[in-house]
């Protein structure tokens, strides 16, 4: 089954650029939606005019913000979808990492990266924005020869690159847009619900996947805050105590260091 890489872009051209030309650079001849959400920044259109012509280009006539967007994204394709956020580098080989997981592990309902700044999935330290590696292509390619992938399960996926299977939003649908509206908690909401549909958040372990942070949040200066989380509670509101739960066990420590063992210095 195919995968289709979807990225919801809103301004942030600094950031934009090079992730669209990691994109180029490593998925030139793959299935890519890119969704301009009515960019201010004129720059925008004139960068997307520039990508592959067999590339998928939509324009938002207005702003819908990111889980809208997305959604929008995630109707336009029935098999798995990937959702890429716009200031994400991806790295060597990435995208068969993903590939590969969903055939391995066929119960899997979303999956996510290791990244420089992932919270829970975040590497060599957890929770922590580490610093972008300096060769992250040499870094994939070095985790991916040299791991042999567990796919642990995770809580739930981290959004700046997710993948979600072609059986999740059969079973599961798409983002809760009326509760989440710009954005924040959408993924959460999302990864519990494929639980309780009884299928798999796995860590894609041999896959890296940079990631700057926030950028396109910023310009409409959104940050999660406690109106947010009581929104994710009101829907769970065992939340909290599951991903306390998975932060004091630290599941992933021993795969983490085994990496840090095998391939070194970040």
């Amino acid at each position: 089954m195919t995968v289709q890489i979807i990225v919801p872009i809103y301004n942030a051209y600094d950031v934009v650029k090079p992730a669209l030309l990691a994109l180029k650079k490593h998925n030139l001849n793959d299935d890519v939606l890119l969704i301009n959400d009515a960019s201010t920044d004129h720059r925008i259109k004139s960068l997307l005019n520039d990508m592959p012509s067999h590339w998928q280009v939509r324009h938002n006539q207005d702003n819908m913000g990111f889980v809208k967007t997305a959604n929008i994204g995630l109707r336009n394709s029935s098999s798995h979808s990937i959702l890429l956020n716009s200031d994400t580098l991806v790295t060597s080989a990435w995208l068969d990492r993903f590939k590969q997981a969903t055939i391995i592990c066929p119960d899997i309902g979303t999956a996510t990266p290791w990244s420089n700044n992932a919270e829970i999935c975040s590497l060599p330290e957890t929770l922590k924005v580490n610093p972008v590696p300096d060769d992250i292509d040499d870094l994939a390619t070095q985790l991916a020869q040299k791991h042999q992938p567990l796919y642990p399960e995770l809580p739930t996926a981290v959004g700046f690159c997710m993948l979600i299977s072609a059986a999740a939003k059969q079973q599961v649908g798409l983002f809760d847009e009326s509760t989440f509206g710009w954005g924040y908690g959408e993924e959460n909401d999302y990864s519990l619900r494929v639980s309780q549909a009884g299928l798999r958040n796995v860590l894609v372990d041999n896959c890296y996947v940079a990631h700057i942070g926030n950028q396109s949040f910023k310009e409409k200066d959104l940050r999660p805050n406690e109106e947010t989380m009581q929104r994710l509670l009101k829907k769970h509101p065992d939340y909290l105590q599951l991903i306390q739960k998975f932060i004091e066990k630290d599941p992933l420590a021993t795969t983490r260091k085994s990496i840090i063992a095998k391939i070194g210095a970040f």
